[in-house]
């Protein structure tokens, strides 16, 4: 009987800083017949730990980042089982797009109560049999190497690792060529050309301030692209600040749309990262497609 709800712990999320209340949570936890912890222990063991507690489960929690909730969610597509998301990672973006009552300091005893809502994920599929999900958001270019270079430093945390990522990456960053394709609800759209930023959005922000994709809504059947054309790098900055306000999809360098699919063809290796989550060496042919109503999370 799924009767359970399981508590996956990251202790490495926000650089390492959930681990203070990691013991705090596994103690709280372990006064229950109900719940469960466990702590993930290196790379991809947050899924594993999914999958093992699929049978036994009601509800998994990802206790971490967004990072942790991609993990988790890639097991829990389209099953019976709720997605819980109890965030303590450095900018937790994806629970920002959802109606829900959660907090890091929020008690264990809500997510035995709470109900669960039906939402939308983006799927990735690539060359050589590669599919991913993503529950928040993609991208590929300017913010793939943002996310590398997040993932790489060591030594912030908070909102302000990921400016510092993007003034670092700006420095010699050279637009890649893109092909690429949006598919409408009612049309398409293609060009061929050099893209400074490629962003596509299931929730609406990234980064923690960036509104990549302002009219999202996680539960439309859509997903929304937000592609910036290649600009000078010194008028960049003007750019980021309406990227922090949502306004860059009213500005003539940038395309914005709701679509059903993507389809995007790399000419050299690019480094994408969905929901934070850093994938390098991604080359050839690509296709991201909206999956509505594929996981049902505790709201």
């Amino acid at each position: 009987m799924k009767n359970k709800t399981t508590f996956i712990i990251n202790p490495v999320a926000n650089k390492g800083r959930a681990a203070r209340s990691a013991d705090l949570l596994r103690n709280a936890v372990g006064l229950r017949r109900d719940a469960v912890a466990y702590c993930s222990e290196y790379p991809g063991h947050a899924l594993e730990l999914a999958r093992r507690s699929l049978d036994q489960s009601r509800a998994v929690v990802a206790c971490g980042g967004d990072g942790t909730a991609h993990e988790i969610a890639n097991i829990l597509a389209f099953s019976d089982v709720c997605l819980g998301i109890l965030p303590s990672g450095s900018a937790n973006d994806f629970i920002k797009s959802l109606d829900h009552r959660f907090g890091s300091d929020y008690p264990i005893d809500a997510y035995m109560k709470a109900g669960s809502v039906l939402t939308d994920m983006g799927r990735v599929m690539g060359e050589k049999r590669f599919q991913r999900y993503f529950l928040n958001s993609l991208g590929m270019g300017l913010t793939g190497r943002i996310a590398l270079r997040v993932k790489n430093t060591r030594w912030m945390k908070g909102d302000v690792i990921y400016l510092n990522a993007l003034l670092s990456v700006l420095l010699g960053y050279k637009p890649p060529k893109m092909h690429i394709k949006l598919i409408t609800p009612n049309s398409f759209i293609e060009m061929e050309e050099s893209i400074f930023a490629f962003s596509v959005g299931n929730g609406r922000i990234e980064g923690g301030k960036f509104h990549i994709a302002p009219e999202a809504e996680i539960n439309d059947g859509l997903l929304d692209v937000c592609i910036l054309k290649a600009v000078p790098k010194a008028r960049f900055f003007s750019y980021a600040l309406k990227y922090m306000r949502g306004t860059q999809i009213f500005d003539p360098q940038v395309i914005y749309s709701k679509v059903r699919a993507i389809e995007v063809e790399l000419f050299e290796p690019e480094v994408m990262h969905m929901d934070g989550e850093v994938f390098e060496d991604i080359q050839g042919k690509i296709r991201i497609e909206s999956v509505p109503s594929s996981i049902k999370v505790l709201c």
